[in-house]
């Protein structure tokens, strides 16, 4: 697994300005916001320089992600007085056997993101922050941010589906749910994002967009696609497990608090 996750990349590449950090050629901590990661190189591993780079965070409340549930590192913030707050679970499935993908029900559009006009922008980012409104990274995307993903080289706007209200309706016109996957290489892709509008639960518009997302990968010729969910969303789990993914206990990432 990476040692730094996306959103610390993309932070320290555009936003440097946001970045607090400390250390040396051997590891290093920094913080963005009150967001902490540590990394320490292998062959230094063991010689008590996590415990030293944890000493000098910030003081106050802060979070840290480990990306694999390590027992060195539940011990670390244990000692430390940090709690295990989240767990993020890794699925997995192989492309080869898909369910097959159903045609949109009535009134419905799936297509492609048009990344040329603003309305797509402005009504993806209308959806994702009322899915995610409770999530505590996701649901901050905004303007700065879509563009920023959307200008890293995986980006494909054919692989940002959409579900459009085509009814005659008083939502006709407006965004219903998305799918957007990702392509980390010719064999690997991902469940990026998958946002319903919380006025359009319940139509099943979840699976088909995620099926629609899976083929599209498959059809590009991935073999293998992932994803993220946390672990105590009972029906997204349900839904992904469903759709033939299978998470494994290495695949854990656990984040721990310090209040």
């Amino acid at each position: 697994m990476a040692p730094l996750d996306e959103a610390t990349l993309l932070t320290l590449r555009h936003h440097p300005e946001r970045v607090t950090s400390w250390g040396d050629n051997r590891g290093f901590g920094l913080t963005i916001g009150r967001e902490l990661s540590l990394l320490v190189l292998p062959n230094h591993r063991g010689t008590g320089l996590g415990k030293r780079l944890l000493r000098e965070a910030p003081a106050g409340p802060l979070t840290a992600w480990s990306h694999g549930d390590h027992p060195a590192a539940a011990a670390l913030a244990a000692s430390h007085g940090w709690r295990r707050a989240r767990e993020l679970w890794v699925m997995r499935r192989p492309t080869a056997g898909l369910p097959p993908l159903a045609a949109a029900p009535d009134g419905v559009e799936l297509r492609a993101f048009r990344p040329d006009g603003s309305v797509d922008a402005d009504e993806l980012l209308r959806v994702n922050a009322a899915a995610f409104a409770d999530h505590p990274e996701q649901g901050a995307l905004d303007h700065d941010g879509l563009a920023e993903r959307m200008a890293e080289p995986w980006f494909d706007a054919d692989g940002l589906i959409e579900a459009w209200d085509a009814s005659t309706g008083p939502a006709a016109g407006r965004l219903l749910g998305f799918h957007w996957t990702k392509r980390h290489s010719a064999d690997l892709g991902e469940v990026y994002v998958v946002g319903i509008d919380p006025d359009a639960q319940g139509r099943g518009l979840g699976k088909l967009l995620t099926l629609a997302g899976l083929h599209h990968l498959a059809e590009a010729g991935v073999r293998e696609i992932h994803l993220y969910v946390e672990a105590d969303n009972e029906p997204a789990v349900r839904l992904y497990s469903g759709l033939g993914f299978t998470h494994a206990r290495a695949d854990t990432h656990v984040q721990y608090a310090r209040d």
